[in-house]
């Protein structure tokens, strides 16, 4: 076995406030817990050895491993198979049904023979804090209860558990029809175990949470076509949004790298203002109201909080409760997945200035209004003093959507969010007559598109470029016709569009840009980004090139791992890289296949 298998080789599991990865082996090589951005109790993931894991598989190595999701639901299924017996592995973490924040969390694994004799291992070795804080075991019969400070973890079986120090291993033989389960609980120091676990009662809770899935998808009002993959993107999108507040993460992992062995090994762990700001209109085209409505409520918060850095009324990104504070940090004492070192908890990227942020919070409490999410009067009124605020400051150089640590540009993408934040704005207060200077605002929204067009222009590419005074292309361009700052068939766009497609363009796949054209401040090179081809298959589909979207999202779904999920970026070979899943490539294919969906239906009529 390798010692760190392929990122994608992996399923996720949840309960709407954390989450865990189950890799094809039956090896959970991440978790942590209370929270998505808590410290790791397995992360094996970015230190083989020392990291921390939970196996329970068959013992076996001939043979064929197979994973797969039951159905529309978040229960992922590790099959083995060989001449002598067939074992599965069933992993889900009970959905927390209420609102409220819980240091308990539970990760429950059966393992079943389904045909012949198989042997079954199981291996707990946690390394809570990152690995960094010892524990205690104290063992009974079936039931091992870890004590480190501030936590208490139990592992309850319904067969013997064996001491390795201050760990737990177990062995296990089933004969075609038997079944056993172990269950991994969390909760703060001095916690008291939960009842011991029952087969009957967890067939019960097993099925529970297939129908708790199945019944969540099926309010989906999308009925077009690739919805197996689009209802598979929306129940990752609800996996990785933590249900107290309403705010989505980034990516279920930290520290795994855009490219193997270098240093673009970044924390995603939390909400950024702009990846739940376009997860909202997703959201909504599938008729998922509520998460969409809980978001814009906690963006509301943000905005009458008026937390950013230097008196700016928002931060870049937060912790899933909303609090501003994101230390970073190197575990100096990981080596990294597959050596890809240093390992960051906490992002420093929290304190740059990304102006682009104000255009996407608007996008997305302008699309809520549409759906009648409509705020009250004070928190139109903390919007309306954002706004104003950003008359006066639009016209900054920032650090850029990407968060390159190179240094701030006037980037064009920038600018044109703050278009859209005005431009949004403006129809708002129209349509919801509400108390707005909007002379102010539509000459700040007038000025951006003038300047704009004239600095941000190449006529040596015949396109719109990533920064003022630059020939860089940036494919984070690919949503201006979304937003219309531009109409997705004008001269200009389609010109824009063409030169991306001979410089950003590789075998249908899109990279963001070139960091050798655009120094980044950081070493090494990455792979093709996800988002921008989701984002490229949109703007081809609005520009009425259906064919080659079609094609380029066809193509794209062979990118997917096994069970239909995607990290951040596509290395040379294929492979992904950078954290895994990673919500922005989900809500950027759930974009992408709804404009494509509605763009062949209409080309047939």
């Amino acid at each position: 076995m390798e010692r760190y298998p392929p990122i994608a080789d992996h399923g996720l599991v949840g309960d709407l406030q954390t989450a865990a990865l189950v890799s094809s082996r039956g090896v959970v090589d991440w978790f942590a817990a209370p929270r998505f951005d808590s410290p790791s109790i397995f992360a094996s993931l970015l230190d083989h050895d020392g990291g921390g894991h939970f196996l329970l598989a068959p013992e076996q190595d001939e043979g064929t491993w197979r994973q797969l999701y039951y159905p529309d639901t978040a229960v992922v299924v590790t099959r083995f198979m060989s001449p002598d017996g067939v074992g599965e592995t069933v992993d889900y973490m009970p959905v927390h049904q209420g609102l409220t924040a819980s240091d308990r969390h539970t990760l429950v694994r059966v393992i079943r023979a389904v045909r012949g004799t198989v042997r079954f291992s199981l291996e707990c070795r946690p390394r809570f804090d990152y690995a960094r804080a010892p524990h205690q075991l104290d063992l009974a019969e079936r039931r091992a209860t870890f004590r480190a400070p501030g936590t208490t973890a139990f592992l309850q079986a319904t067969f013997p558990l064996d001491r390795d120090g201050q760990d737990v291993r177990a062995s296990i033989t089933l004969k075609a029809g038997e079944a056993e389960a172990a269950v991994f609980t969390t909760g703060g120091e001095g916690s008291t175990p939960p009842p011991p676990p029952e087969r009957e009662r967890i067939t019960e809770e097993l099925w529970e949470q297939v129908d708790y899935w199945q019944k969540w998808v099926r309010r989906s009002r999308y009925h077009g076509r690739w919805a197996e993959m689009v209802y598979r993107s929306a129940i990752t999108l609800k996996l990785l949004t933590y249900a107290p507040s309403g705010a989505p993460v980034a990516a279920a992992t930290m520290g795994l790298p855009e490219q193997v062995g270098g240093e673009r090994n970044w924390d995603y762990r939390y909400t950024w203002v702009r990846d739940g700001s376009l997860s909202v209109r997703a959201l909504l085209d599938l008729g998922f109201v509520e998460e969409a409505t809980r978001f814009t409520h906690w963006l509301g918060d943000r905005l009458r909080a008026h937390e950013g850095p230097d008196g700016e009324p928002l931060q870049i990104m937060y912790r899933v409760d909303g609090d501003p504070h994101l230390t970073e940090e190197i575990l100096e004492h990981f080596e990294g997945y597959r050596g890809s070192y240093p390992v960051r908890a906490g992002n420093a990227a929290m304190d740059q200035l990304q102006l682009d942020i104000y255009g996407e919070a608007m996008y997305a409490l302008s699309e809520g209004q549409s759906i009648a999410i409509q705020g009250d009067y004070h928190g139109w009124k903390a919007l309306a003093r954002t706004l104003d605020w950003l008359a006066d400051s639009w016209d900054r150089p920032d650090e850029g959507i990407w968060e390159t640590r190179g240094g701030r540009q006037d980037f064009t993408y920038s600018r044109v969010m703050c278009w859209a934040a005005f431009d949004r704005g403006l129809k708002v207060a129209t349509e919801f007559s509400r108390p707005a200077d909007t002379a102010l605002w539509t000459k700040a929204r007038d000025d951006i598109l003038e300047q704009v067009m004239e600095r941000g222009w190449s006529d040596e590419q015949q396109s719109l470029v990533q920064h003022y005074g630059s020939h860089v292309l940036d494919a984070s361009l690919l949503l201006i016709p979304r937003v219309g700052f531009l109409a997705p068939r004008s001269t200009s766009w389609l010109s824009t569009l063409d030169a991306m497609d001979r410089v950003l363009v590789s075998d249908s796949l899109v990279y963001r840009y070139d960091p050798a054209a655009s120094p980044d401040g950081l070493r090494g090179s990455e792979g093709t980004f996800s988002l921008c081809t989701f984002l490229y298959v949109d703007a081809l589909a609005r520009a009425g090139r259906l064919p080659q979207a079609r094609y380029t999202f066809e193509k794209m779904h062979t990118y997917a791992n096994h069970i239909g999920l995607f990290a951040e970026e596509i290395g040379p070979s294929g492979e992904q890289l950078g954290n895994f899943p990673q919500a922005f490539t989900h809500l950027s294919l759930i974009m992408a296949a709804t404009t494509l969906n509605e763009a062949l239906d209409a080309a047939q009529r």
